[in-house]
C-alpha cells in the first residue's frame, strides 16, 4: 500500500500509455492533473471500484498528470506519500473509511521527464464499495451516488451474484513469456496426467482451455484467480492473493503464548500441496509404538486425516475475506486447521450433508488432480481415521467469520471429558449411518477401545447422548440388549 514499486517501470509505462490512449474517460478510468482532495479520492475509489465490477474489469484507475480534455501528458505535483488528512497519512485515512477494505495502490513514477501517479483500485466483489458510508458509481465520466441509479445498482448486484472468485482476474495484460514465468505449468500438466506440449503455443492453449488464463482485450493474457491460486510459483506475485498462502505455526505447549516456529507457504495450492503436507507432517509430534516386538515411531495424527482437513481448508475458504487466510496451528495436545468463512452447513451435519462448496471450480480441479477426495467423502475419512487410531473425536467449530477443524492427541477414555465421550458417540453413530449401518453397544465399545466386561461404561455414554438429543433409538420397542441407534436427524 506504499509507493514501493510492485510493478516494473516498463509495466507502469505500458499501462499508462494504454489508459492515455482511451478515446474518452471511461467508467473505470478517471484522469486528473493535481486535484488531490482526500474526500474526492475516497469517493473515486468507491466509484471506480464499483464501475470496474460493472464493466468486467479487474481494476479501476485514477491517473494524475494527464489533461482531462485531450489526455495529453502534463505532469503532476501530487505526491501520495507526502499527503495527509489531519495528522494521518492519506492511504491509512482512505483505507479506514472504506468498507469493505479493498486493495488499492499508488504508483508514482517519471515518464518523459514528467511526474505521473496511477492509483490502481481492485474491483468490488460481493458488496458495493462505500466511502464514509456512501456508495458511488460512475455515470459516463461523472461520479454519482449509487442510490440515485437503481438500474445500475441492480445490475451491480447481479454481477456479484454471477461472477465466481475463480473467474476474476488476478493479473492483467501478461505476455506469453510472463505467463510461463508466473505459473508452474509443468506441475499443471504433471498433476493432470498430460504430456507437456512441445511448444509454447500448445502450453498456452491448454491453460486457456482450463480457465487458468483468458485473453485480454488490450493484448496478451489475463491470469485468472483459478490459475494463480492453484499454480502460482509465488502467490505474492499476485497482489490480491498475498494473504492467501497457508500459514503453519507450531507452539511450545497447549497455548499460543510461545511460538517455536512459523512459516508461510509460497506456491499455489495445487503445485505446492504435497510439499505442504510433507512439511506439516514433519512438524507433528510422533508417538512410539511396539508392534511384534519392534519399536517404531508413528505420527500423532493420521496422515490421511491431516491431508483431508488441510485440503478442505484451502478449497472451502471464503476467498473474498480480507486480511486473513488459511492456517495450521500445532499445539502439544492438538492441531487446529482454520480457514476464512463460516461453514455453509451446520458443523454437526458435516458427515451427512450433500457436498457444498463456495469455490466449485477450485474444488473440481483439485479433485481431477487427485489432491482431495471425491465429493462429500473427506470428513467421513477423517472420522474413520480417528476412530481407527482410537483418538478423541475431531471437533468442527464455526465462528462468525471462520471454520475450524481440531484433531486431538491420544487420551485414555477415563481422561476424556463427558462432552468428548458424547461427541465421539454421536460421530460414530453418524459414520455408521452414512455407511448404511446402525450403532449399538458393541460397535461403540470397539470404537472406544472398551473391554466387553466394561460395557456398562458404554451404556452410560449412550444414555447421555440420547438425553442430549444427538442420537435416538432406531426401534424403541426392541429388547434392551438389541438396542440400536441412529442420529437425531436419521
Amino acid at each position: 500500500m506504499n509507493e514501493t514499486a510492485h510493478r516494473t517501470l516498463d509495466y507502469l509505462v505500458g499501462l499508462f500509455k494504454e489508459l492515455q490512449s482511451l478515446p474518452a474517460e471511461t467508467e473505470w478510468v478517471e484522469f486528473k492533473k493535481n486535484n488531490a482532495k482526500p474526500e474526492e479520492i475516497g469517493e473515486y475509489i468507491s466509484a471506480l471500484s464499483n464501475s470496474a465490477a460493472l464493466c468486467g474489469k479487474a481494476n479501476g484507475y485514477l491517473v494524475w498528470g494527464v489533461d482531462n480534455a485531450d489526455h495529453q501528458l502534463v505532469g503532476t505535483s501530487f505526491s501520495p506519500s507526502l499527503e495527509k488528512k489531519g495528522n494521518e497519512e492519506l492511504e491509512s485515512w482512505l483505507l479506514r473509511l472504506l468498507e469493505p477494505k479493498i486493495h488499492f495502490h499508488f504508483y508514482a513514477f517519471e515518464y518523459e521527464a514528467k511526474s505521473v501517479v496511477i492509483l490502481e483500485i481492485a474491483r468490488a466483489h460481493r458488496h458495493p464499495v462505500r466511502f464514509q458510508g456512501a456508495e458511488f458509481i460512475r455515470v459516463g465520466s461523472y461520479k454519482k451516488k449509487l442510490k440515485g441509479y437503481a438500474e445500475k445498482e441492480r445490475t451491480l448486484w447481479r454481477v456479484f451474484d454471477e461472477t465466481p472468485f475463480e473467474e476474476m482476474v488476478a493479473m492483467e495484460r501478461v505476455q506469453d513469456s510472463e505467463v510461463l514465468k508466473l505459473l508452474d505449468y509443468p506441475a499443471f500438466f504433471d498433476l493432470m496426467g498430460m504430456s507437456l506440449p512441445e511448444n509454447r503455443q500448445g502450453i498456452i492453449d491448454r491453460l486457456l482451455q482450463d480457465g487458468l488464463i483468458t485473453s485480454c482485450d488490450a493484448g496478451g493474457w489475463n491470469i485468472t484467480n483459478l490459475g494463480a491460486i492453484l499454480f502460482a510459483k509465488k502467490l505474492n506475485d499476485f497482489k490480491n492473493l498475498r494473504r492467501k498462502p497457508m500459514r503453519v505455526i507450531i507452539y511450545k505447549d497447549n497455548t499460543k503464548v510461545e511460538t517455536l516456529r512459523e512459516q508461510e507457504g509460497t506456491k499455489g495450492y495445487a503445485c505446492g500441496f504435497e510439499g505442504l503436507i510433507e512439511f506439516v507432517n514433519n512438524l507433528l509430534p510422533r508417538n512410539e509404538v511396539i508392534n511384534e516386538a519392534l519399536r517404531k515411531e508413528v505420527p500423532m495424527y493420521p496422515e490421511l486425516a491431516v491431508r483431508e482437513l488441510v485440503a478442505n481448508a484451502l478449497i472451502h475458504q471464503d476467498f473474498f475475506a480480507t486480511g486473513t487466510g488459511p492456517m495450521v496451528e500445532i499445539f502439544s495436545d492438538r492441531m487446529e486447521i482454520t480457514n476464512p468463512g463460516s461453514p455453509l452447513v451446520d458443523t454437526d451435519r458435516f458427515l451427512d450433508s450433500p457436498p457444498c462448496s463456495r469455490n466449485e471450480m477450485v474444488a473440481s480441479m483439485m479433485r481431477r488432480m487427485g489432491v482431495c477426495e471425491e465429493r462429500g467423502s473427506g470428513i467421513d475419512k477423517v472420522v474413520f481415521q480417528t476412530e481407527f487410531y482410537q483418538l478423541p473425536p475431531p471437533r468442527f467449530e464455526a465462528t462468525e467469520s471462520h471454520t475450524r477443524a481440531v484433531l486431538f492427541a491420544h487420551r485414555e477414555l477415563n481422561d476424556m471429558k463427558k462432552e468428548d465421550k458424547v461427541w465421539a458417540c454421536y460421530l460414530h453413530c453418524c459414520l455408521r449411518y452414512v455407511n448404511r449401518e446402525v450403532m449399538n453397544n458393541t460397535s461403540l465399545r470397539e470404537r472406544l477401545g472398551v473391554d466387553e466386561k466394561n460395557s456398562a461404561v458404554v451404556s452410560r455414554i449412550l444414555k447421555q447422548t440420547v438425553e442430549d438429543g444427538l442420537i435416538r433409538l432406531y426401534d424403541p420397542a426392541a429388547n434392551r440388549k438389541a438396542y440400536r441407534y441412529v442420529p437425531w436427524w436419521g
